[in-house]
């Protein structure tokens, strides 16, 4: 059994049932279609839930005309309904709200502008398919499932054990 195991995680061959995985994607978008807007500036944000399979529009939020400097909290509604996305497009981020949106697990992603929104979801869902996906979207989705810690497997190891 323990070999077994070992494999499983150096060779990753070893098939066992997963849940697909739902990434919750967001766009800064003022049109629904394309990328065209300042994250903390931003006059709505779109969140899709992506799967490999699918991409299905689950919130629109619309905000008031907003500064793009200073005012710091006006991100918390923007931050707040984030929660539970993995990634956030959009045209530009500042500094500050580039470490708000990290410190939630958020990974931003500048494009430029009007950039149309179904690629970046035909991409994603590439990459969920197992198409050469970044390191962000590892991360969120070993976050999903509850094992975000390679440290965590080693240890495993070490407490069976190594036999040669």
């Amino acid at each position: 059994m323990a070999l077994r195991r070992h494999l499983r995680i150096l060779a990753g061959g070893i098939e066992e049932p997963r849940m697909t995985p739902t990434i919750k994607a967001a766009f800064a978008t003022s049109d629904r279609h394309k990328v065209d807007q300042h994250f903390g500036a931003a006059s709505a944000l779109l969140i899709y839930a992506v799967t490999p399979e699918h991409a299905t529009m689950v919130e629109f939020a619309q905000f008031g005309e907003l500064d793009r400097d200073g005012h710091e909290d006006k991100l918390a509604a923007k931050l707040a309904l984030l929660q539970g996305c993995a990634v956030m497009y959009c045209q530009a981020v500042g500094g500050s709200a580039i470490q708000q949106l990290r410190a939630l697990g958020i990974q931003p992603i500048r494009v430029d502008a009007d950039t149309a929104i179904a690629p970046l979801l035909a991409a994603l869902q590439a990459s969920l398919r197992g198409n050469g996906a970044p390191a962000w979207l590892n991360r969120a989705i070993a976050r999903q499932r509850g094992d975000e810690s390679t440290d965590q497997r080693f240890a495993m190891m070490e407490a069976e054990g190594w036999q040669e």
